[in-house]
């Protein structure tokens, strides 16, 4: 029971210590404005080689 209350003691105290320091980070509004075409030419950068490799993957555990 001791344990217990322990326990429950220490959850509001890291809640309070998230907040402190979220009051630290501040946002800043971008300096470029980053339009539809960059997003996806971006998104597809990142995501289309790792889509490829996972659509291949049954030919990759094939090879013997």
């Amino acid at each position: 029971m001791l344990i217990l209350g322990l326990k429950t003691a220490k959850i509001p105290r890291a809640e309070v210590m998230v907040q402190q320091r979220a009051g630290y980070i501040h946002g800043k509004p971008p300096k470029d404005k980053i339009g539809p075409v960059v997003s996806s030419v971006m998104s597809l950068t990142v995501l289309g080689p790792s889509g490829w490799i996972l659509s291949h993957l049954d030919e990759y555990k094939s090879r013997d």
